[in-house]
């Protein structure tokens, strides 16, 4: 799915979205491209058929290159938003990747520069290339980053760290610390990122709905009223057919049918 002017194309197979940003030669983002990114990831909610998605770019160039820095300052002259708060649209296309209903795999098919590290934090799981590589390079060009993702992914030291020296971090380190779930050769970069989606794509989408949708909730609570909230998601997927089928089929030993219901 996509428009002759779009940057951004959606594919939809076996109940798993593969979305790919293709914006040459390094995929750098501008206010146009997070629009995208934004609107793409937000109607993936929305879709009975997608149970989980997968966001990389095309190329091996660059995952994402951080902003367009040409289009940097720019402003939209015909949207006031825009004008006052121009930071707008890139929080809305993160979060709608945070916010997505259904698990995101980031496929990392090369470095994550500025933005494209904001983003690949963003995603619920990574994969990534054995050439790519992670970066807040903003402070070498006069700007400032996603401190707030990057700690999340790595921790205060490290984040802090890689905020304040500008450098690259290897998808190798980057696997060491934790936040990378696998470093594969290029060519067997999609093809891991799909078998991965796949196996999230036959657990109960309405459990994996409600299971993402808590874990965000719960994340920045205090444990006793996280865990508490928690419950509540349990005994709300309780009152679901599919949570009895999924118990069923484990106990039959048989592939789960899901209703919706």
């Amino acid at each position: 799915m996509s428009t002759p002017e779009s940057c951004v194309t959606v594919e939809v197979r076996d109940f798993v979205a593969t979305v790919t940003l293709a914006r040459p030669p390094v995929n750098a983002v501008d206010r146009a491209a997070l629009a995208e990114i934004r609107d793409v990831f937000l109607s993936l909610s929305g879709r009975k058929d997608v149970r989980a998605a997968i966001f990389t770019a095309a190329g091996r160039r660059a995952f994402m290159g951080g902003a367009d820095l040409d289009a940097v300052g720019a402003l939209d002259q015909q949207s006031p938003t825009h004008i006052t708060d121009p930071g707008l649209v890139a929080r809305e296309a993160m979060w709608s990747v945070t916010d997505c209903a259904v698990p995101v795999i980031g496929a990392i098919n090369g470095p994550a520069i500025g933005a494209g590290l904001a983003f690949a934090a963003c995603c619920d799981m990574i994969v990534a290339a054995d050439h790519a590589s992670f970066g807040a390079l903003e402070i070498n060009v006069g700007l400032l980053g996603a401190s707030s993702q990057l700690s999340l992914m790595v921790g205060r030291h490290k984040a802090r760290e890689m905020f304040f020296l500008g450098e690259k971090v290897p998808a190798a380190e980057m696997y060491r610390l934790g936040a990378v779930r696998s470093v594969v050769a290029a060519e067997e970069l999609m093809p891991t990122a799909l078998d991965l989606a796949r196996k999230l794509a036959a657990k109960s989408p309405i459990a994996l709905r409600l299971a993402k949708e808590s874990m965000n909730r719960v994340e920045f609570m205090p444990l006793k009223e996280g865990y508490r909230t928690e419950q509540d998601y349990t005994n709300r997927l309780l009152t679901f057919e599919d949570s009895s089928e999924a118990r069923e089929a484990y106990l039959q030993k048989r592939d789960p049918e899901w209703r919706w219901r």
